[in-house]
């Protein structure tokens, strides 16, 4: 299952440590995360809990851009 969600981070070197955190999470399969397209794509197996993942995929972000901000 892929989604993907707007967000807003100010430059490609956080767009980079975001996807490379939020890849090492339990239950993503793959990350991408885009500064020119201010995007991010999280994928994961059929029958995740995509709030739950995505509350943790938002909380490692902020660890690594605190200004960062994801449209759920």
């Amino acid at each position: 299952m892929k989604k993907k969600f707007a967000i807003e981070v100010d430059c490609a070197n956080c767009a980079q440590k975001m996807e490379d955190a939020v890849c090492k999470i339990e239950g993503v399969t793959a990350a991408t995360v885009s500064f020119i397209q201010q995007k991010m794509i999280v994928e994961a197996p059929d029958g995740t809990d995509f709030d739950a993942l995505m509350k943790e995929v938002v909380r490692t972000c902020k660890r690594v851009e605190p200004d960062c901000v994801i449209n759920l």
